[in-house]
């Protein structure tokens, strides 16, 4: 290889030629090192550069260690909150159930009790009513037997007056109950007029009112069956004013 062309060069003496020449081989050899990568250069740097690149993808699976982790945790977070609501739900409509099914028992229970209330009342008035009934005493005269007849017609919706009944036993009998008609046509055929309003035994039987005798010379027997035969064909014992 021919030396390179330096000023002066061939003034120096061949100590110093030699010595320039191997600086310049010198520096030649360095730059070339310095620049042509490979060999112990490139081993060098390549083990440099491992230990960070290490770091780094330590780090990254760390980070992603703990984001699955925090993504795992809120997904369970997730789950429990629902399980949480579910049951808070089923337990909030089972209670709304048992308290309806509390309220339509109360509600049923005060109206059964209501009802036999109700119920109680209304046998107790008539109880009440043939307590006083019974109670209720009537003399054993004219009067007394036309009033207790009042009450048995009232009870039965059978129209007429103390007036009018009196008014016509006084005619048909002149009070006494145990009259009897031996001579008009109804004795002739067998079925003479007996008691205070003079009642044949037909009309008797027919006209008879419930709850009294069935003895036709019975005052309170007779004059009830009597009125509620007028009830029928007159309309009341105060529209008869004669022989019916």
């Amino acid at each position: 290889m021919p030396l390179p062309s330096i000023p002066g060069y061939n003034r120096l003496t061949k100590t110093h030629k030699y010595s320039a020449a191997g600086i310049a081989a010198a520096g030649a050899a360095a730059l070339a090192f310095t620049v042509v990568p490979g060999g112990d250069a490139d081993a060098s740097t390549t083990a440099q550069d491992v230990p960070a690149k290490s770091v780094a993808w330590d780090s990254h699976k760390t980070q992603q260690d703990t984001l699955k982790k925090q993504s795992d945790l809120a997904s369970k977070q997730a789950k429990d909150a629902a399980a949480a609501k579910k049951a808070a739900d089923a337990a909030a409509a089972k209670k709304a159930a048992e308290a309806k099914k509390a309220a339509e028992a109360k509600a049923a229970k005060e109206r059964e009790a209501k009802e036999a209330a109700s119920r109680s009342a209304a046998r107790a008035v008539p109880v009440a009513e043939a307590k006083e009934k019974k109670k209720k005493e009537y003399p054993n005269n004219l009067d007394g037997w036309i009033r207790e007849s009042l009450d048995i017609m009232k009870d039965k919706g059978i129209p007429g007056t103390y007036e009018g009944i009196h008014r016509n036993i006084i005619r048909e009998s002149g009070g006494d109950p145990r009259a009897i008609n031996n001579w008009d046509i109804n004795a002739q055929n067998g079925v003479p007029s007996k008691g205070l309003l003079q009642v044949i035994a037909p009309t008797f039987k027919a006209y008879h009112v419930e709850g009294t005798s069935w003895d036709a010379y019975d005052p309170v027997a007779n004059i009830t069956a009597a009125c509620n035969y007028a009830a029928d064909r007159y309309g009341s014992m105060d529209n008869v004013n004669g022989p019916y």
